[in-house]
């Protein structure tokens, strides 16, 4: 026989879980130093910036 499970329980779970992966980022996030921080966004920013160097119009 097949077990019985809540699914109420089960979504509230996941819920927690997500909850607690995004407190554990934010943590990792604001509790670095000043400089990794702008170091880290120079490189998102480098990163954006070829990607659109390389975007296509699609006028061809």
């Amino acid at each position: 026989m097949s077990k019985i499970i809540n699914l109420r329980t089960i979504r509230k779970q996941k819920d927690r879980d997500r909850k607690r992966s995004d407190g554990d980022a934010s943590a990792a996030r604001h509790g670095e130093a000043p400089a990794l921080r702008a170091a880290r966004e120079a490189e998102a920013a480098r990163a954006m910036r070829a990607l659109e160097g390389h975007r296509t119009d699609g006028d061809d």
